[in-house]
């Protein structure tokens, strides 16, 4: 890869922008896309610097985006390696309990930047989360700073409504791809009517995924917080709606 191209990963990477470097093997020429040059070229325009792409290339740079995963493919002109430069993946868990402290270990281990917020300041503590970057501001706040994006996830667990919902609140405003909420579906049913309450759309609220996780007759904190990380691959890879 070229300095300058490297230069460019380096700076969209650091600003959270997705982009997918192309390169025309024949020809030695190599070229970056984001996601406003991804969208033209979807609609048949052209990206300034590369031209018009062919459909067959369009539809490979947004399955490796959503992959993850960089392929070669032969195009009309020759082969083309696609590489794409995903920002990386992220966890806001809400609530500092027992599952919390699995999830997390789980989900670093899946890839994931893990924030854990909770400003009950007995339960976060370093001795429970090692490694693992803390917050104990209130939840609105903290998620406020963290910035949800769209390789963002957000799970509250606390049970508790003043610590969940502000953060629920921040996340369905953001375009998290995946936001989960624990408790029964009579919870469920009570917090969506109060965040309601609070003004958020029904568009908004149908994005919880709660009961939190998928349904895999999980009983200890440990299989529960396997099937939240479940949920969330299957949701990040399309498996599973939003």
């Amino acid at each position: 890869m070229k300095r300058s191209l490297l230069d460019e990963v380096i700076a969209a990477r650091a600003a959270r922008r997705p982009v997918v470097r192309l390169a025309w093997l024949d020809e030695g020429r190599e070229a970056l896309v984001d996601a406003a040059g991804l969208e033209r070229a979807r609609q048949g325009g052209e990206i300034a610097g590369i031209g018009s792409l062919s459909p067959e290339l369009v539809t490979a740079l947004e399955e490796s985006v959503a992959s993850d995963r960089a392929r070669l493919v032969d195009d009309q002109g020759g082969p083309v390696f696609v590489h794409p430069f995903n920002p990386p993946l992220r966890l806001a868990i809400v609530g500092a309990v027992h599952i919390a402290q699995r999830l997390a270990t789980l989900t670093r281990d899946l890839g994931y930047e893990v924030l854990v917020i909770d400003p009950r300041r007995g339960f976060l503590t370093e001795a429970r989360f090692p490694g693992v970057r803390l917050d104990h501001a209130w939840p609105d706040d903290a998620l406020e700073r963290f910035a949800p994006d769209a390789r963002t996830a957000v799970v509250t667990l606390s049970h508790d409504a003043k610590i969940d919902e502000p953060a629920l609140g921040v996340a369905l405003r953001a375009p998290c791809f995946y936001v989960g909420a624990l408790g029964s579906r009579r919870t469920q049913e009570r917090r969506r009517e109060r965040l309601r309450e609070a003004g958020l759309p029904e568009s908004a609220l149908e994005r919880i995924h709660g009961p939190v996780g998928l349904d895999l007759g999980a009983k200890s904190p440990a299989e529960i917080a396997l099937s939240i990380a479940a949920e969330m691959t299957a949701v990040l890879r399309g498996r599973r709606s939003e």
